[in-house]
């Protein structure tokens, strides 16, 4: 009898210190800031009805403005758990591609768009989930998110002549990204993050994100300092590595330099009385990434106008090395307008 009450005991002592466990520490926003992060949330819910109720405190505990999430494996449950939330809203896509979400603040954000890109079948193999491009207002400033999940794996080296190749696919998928980017948000606020599955901080020769290193003009991972620093601050405990990433573009960079601007890997396990390995077991295998940002207003003289005749100035592969015109290639094409440009080199020379 006395061992039975003590079982009874027990189980009440687990249940309690469960369901009082709050993430009221964990908070990032502020009210004077965008505050947006990325998070892969492995095939939601992982564990089922303890992850809904664990996610389920810490989106509001974050108090992030938007979250780009990957990997929903069940929307249903992931818009009922939404739905039970107060003050916050998703966008998802229903069609062929899943799992690319963005959860963000009623009070904070006005949606003003959402749209997949590059959803053709011609597509499929350096992106096979369609980025999720979301057009939104911040304090009244227009900016654009673009959530993304690259293809995972591979053994770190670029194989140029393999299209198949995990790092050549991603390589690929750097290069649609910038490529969009530079074509259809020439002078835009733009922020691109998501689950990038490869590290920013590599050697030319083995970094798919060149198109966007090439030009540092034009981008700025956010998160670099985050990538170069020790790994318990990385993204991905498990192998460790850093492989969720923030890049921002030119129109946000002098805001980045901002005293106020913060850029953290969330480390929400040490806010749980598991620690890790609950989170692990439980949630994710990822960490949040977010950034703390104040956008400046822009006024309509501070617009670049680009000129309509552009002059090529370089060009080279998708590597970044300086080549001259080839037929039957894939070349990055550099104007003097600052714009860089993804042809494949089809006629005999080279041509505007």
């Amino acid at each position: 009898m006395k061992k039975l009450i003590l079982i009874n005991l027990l189980g009440i002592v687990i249940c309690s210190c469960f369901s009082a466990q709050t993430f009221d520490n964990l908070s990032f926003g502020t009210d004077e800031s965008l505050d947006i992060g990325t998070w892969n949330i492995e095939w939601f819910p992982k564990n089922g009805n303890t992850t809904v109720n664990y996610v389920k405190e810490i989106i509001p505990a974050l108090d992030l403005d938007i979250l780009a999430i990957q990997e929903i494996d069940d929307t249903t449950v992931f818009k009922g758990m939404i739905d039970e939330l107060d003050s916050f809203d998703y966008i998802l896509m229903d069609g062929w591609f899943g799992g690319l979400v963005y959860v963000y603040n009623t009070e904070r954000i006005e949606i003003e768009d959402a749209f997949e890109i590059y959803t053709s079948s011609q597509y499929w193999s350096p992106l096979p989930r369609s980025p999720l491009v979301l057009k939104f207002k911040h304090l009244g400033e227009t900016i654009y998110a673009i959530n993304n999940h690259f293809k995972c794996c591979g053994d770190g080296y670029i194989d140029l002549s393999d299209n198949g190749d995990e790092e050549m696919r991603r390589l690929e998928a750097s290069t649609l990204i910038e490529n969009y980017i530079s074509e259809s948000l020439p002078n835009e606020r733009v922020i691109v993050l998501g689950d990038l599955n490869d590290l920013i901080a590599e050697p030319a020769s083995s970094n798919v994100f060149t198109p966007f290193l090439n030009a540092p003009d034009e981008y700025m991972f956010a998160d670099m300092e985050l990538a170069t620093g020790p790994s318990s601050g990385w993204s991905y405990p498990s192998w460790p590595s850093h492989i969720d990433h923030i890049l921002i573009t030119n129109e946000l960079i002098s805001d980045f330099w901002n005293t106020n601007t913060v850029v953290e890997s969330l480390d929400i396990a040490t806010h749980m009385s598991g620690g890790w390995n609950s989170y692990d077991s439980n949630i994710s295998d990822h960490r949040p990434v977010a950034m703390r940002i104040t956008p400046s207003p822009v006024e309509i003289n501070e617009i670049l106008i680009h000129s309509e005749t552009r002059k090529i100035i370089g060009i080279t592969d998708l590597l970044g090395r300086e080549c001259n015109y080839e037929p039957g290639k894939v070349l990055l094409f550099r104007y003097n307008d600052g714009s860089v440009t993804k042809r494949f080199s089809s006629s005999a020379s080279q041509i505007e």
